[in-house]
């Protein structure tokens, strides 16, 4: 029996946080992974971290926000490693600012980076995938695709667009009958370096809405869907919980986050007003996958081990109450 080829990933934002964590966990089943972000060092150490744990993985600097950009990166990967099998869109950036304090300039980069990124993502990957009939486009998307949150307008906004473009994609992938497959998973509060990196205008220092997961927590989501066919996921119990409560109680959540989203997004320390910012250009060094706030990370998640077990979880359920009523019409015999 020949030996099966690994697959071949690319992974936006691959330098940091969930794009790092993503990188790691793909490594470890041996993938060969094209590595796309702005900054050379944290390139370098996501490179690093996949040969160690048993992948490949080839550097491509690149600007999401540039189309040709990252048209080209998806051409070297093909080139160097071989067809596109996933392509996962993690890229991010944000600011901390209410919108009355916003710039028109930061509105526009934030979703060039954060929802054109992901559909110059996508489009590159469907024109490698569609002839072949074959892979998979996950987004990493967030709660806030469905709840705004004061603070984070423009990514918030972000998230919205890219939750349209895909229930236009998905609809037009099922009209055609392809089997390339499209998934969005709706991640938590994640404790990732972003937060130490974003632009801000807070007076306090930023810090992700609790409660707070590890960014592995999100891979494991990543790689669960890069081999099974999932319209959407929501990660953690928390997305549910803002989901789902969006959808029955909006105006009660207004009020709400305007009473808690304030204190909620920022820690007691005061922020320093001379932090870089990664908006426009990377933060120089190798920031690695988590953030600053690993004493209150969560490391796992029952929420996403039942979605990810969801089958044995119904037939489980459903046994349960069959022997019930078994046993009950048995003894009212």
């Amino acid at each position: 029996m020949s030996k099966k080829q690994p697959r071949v990933i690319v992974v936006t934002g691959a330098s940091a946080g969930v794009g790092r964590a993503t990188v790691r966990a793909f490594a470890k089943e041996g993938a060969q992974i094209g590595l796309i972000a702005r900054g050379q060092d944290g390139l370098r150490g996501a490179q690093r971290d996949a040969e160690e744990r048993g992948g490949k993985a080839i550097m491509l600097p690149t600007d999401v926000a540039d189309a040709g950009a990252v048209e080209a990166a998806a051409q070297r990967t093909e080139e160097e490693l071989g067809p596109i099998d996933v392509w996962v869109n993690v890229a991010m950036t944000s600011v901390f600012s209410p919108v009355k304090e916003m710039e028109p300039e930061e509105y526009k980069r934030v979703m060039e980076v954060n929802y054109l990124g992901y559909v110059y993502g996508t489009l590159a990957a469907l024109k490698r995938m569609l002839p072949r009939d074959h892979g998979r486009i996950i987004q990493v998307g967030s709660a806030l695709a469905y709840r705004g949150i004061p603070l984070q307008s423009a990514y918030c906004a972000s998230k919205h667009a890219i939750q349209g473009f895909m229930d236009s994609l998905r609809s037009e992938l099922i009209h055609d009958r392809s089997n390339v497959k499209v998934c969005m998973l709706q991640m938590p509060g994640m404790n990732t370096p972003q937060f130490g990196w974003v632009k801000s205008r807070l007076p306090n220092k930023a810090q992700p809405v609790p409660p707070i997961y590890q960014p592995e927590i999100a891979a494991d989501a990543v790689v669960f869907a890069s081999h099974h066919d999932r319209r959407e996921m929501y990660v953690g119990l928390s997305s549910v919980e803002a989901i789902v409560g969006n959808k029955l109680f909006p105006g009660l959540l207004d009020h709400y986050l305007a009473r808690t989203a304030y204190s909620g997004q920022q820690t007691n320390e005061p922020r320093d007003p001379n932090q870089p910012y990664n908006l426009f250009q990377p933060v120089p060094g190798d920031h690695g996958a988590h953030g600053d706030f690993g004493s209150r990370a969560r490391t796992s998640s029952p929420q996403l081990w039942t979605d990810k077990h969801r089958d044995a979880v119904i037939l489980g359920l459903l046994t349960f109450v069959g022997l019930g009523l078994l046993a009950y019409f048995k003894n009212d015999s």
